[in-house]
């Protein structure tokens, strides 16, 4: 399943020739560089393509030399693929066996190789977090009436638990709680434009997460045909 790694911009309206209005999601998508490729014939067992997104930065202290923000290990990664400058993201995308030769490590892979006007994506992002919060936020409950004999319940979530058989409450009970600050993955949107001028992609609807934050934008696993863009 071929992807990229971008980060979102925001959001905006674009309007269509015959006048209709569109909301779309700005995502930036600059040139993702290959670290590592998988084969299934080699010692990692299948194949796959690992990418690198967004340049580290050197830790500058007076007196010592300059180095980069990150572990021995992480960077070992790169020095052995032969990338001079780490990248702060690293992710894996799983490909047939005859794709393979289409990357190699050091490689530049952009917007416009993978994804063009009118394509279906799923894209992967971390939404936005609200702390804790109560069952009418975070499950979207009704509440109770405000009306007589309601006692100081209005935003509660009722009774919970069960009579004397099973007499346990049931684990997955919808229950306040963390609310949102997950990963989410939203199928089937269209792209509605790619600019490759200025590493854009612009998706129809919105998309998991803030702005800035670092979204994955894969094929669709639903809808692998490009139709008319809207």
């Amino acid at each position: 399943m071929k992807g990229l790694m971008g980060r979102k911009v925001g959001m905006t309206q674009i309007f269509l020739e015959d006048g209709r209005m569109l909301p779309v999601t700005v995502v930036s998508v600059p040139p993702n560089v290959v670290i590592q490729t998988k084969s299934a014939a080699g010692k990692d067992g299948y194949n796959a393509v690992k990418l690198g997104f967004g340049d580290a930065r050197k830790a500058e202290k007076e007196g010592t030399e300059p180095r980069w923000r990150m572990n021995r290990a992480r960077l070992g990664v790169f020095q052995h693929a032969g990338i001079e400058v780490p990248k702060l993201h690293l992710q894996e995308f799983r490909l047939q066996a005859d794709e393979l030769a289409d990357y190699t490590v050091g490689q530049e892979v952009t917007a416009s190789d993978l994804f063009r006007k009118g394509q279906f994506v799923d894209v992967v992002g971390t939404s936005k977090g609200s702390g804790f919060t109560g069952v009418m936020q975070r499950h979207n409950m009704a509440g109770a009436k405000a009306s007589h004999g309601v006692h100081e319940a209005y935003r509660h979530g009722g009774s919970i638990g069960s009579s004397a058989d099973p007499s346990r409450v049931f684990k997955g009970r919808r229950m306040p709680g963390q609310h949102g600050n997950t990963r989410v993955t939203v199928q089937s949107l269209q792209i509605i434009d790619v600019m490759p001028d200025k590493n854009l992609v612009l998706i129809k609807g919105g998309v998991p997460g803030c702005n800035g934050g670092l979204i994955t934008l894969q094929q669709s696993v639903k809808k692998r045909n490009a139709s008319k863009a809207l």
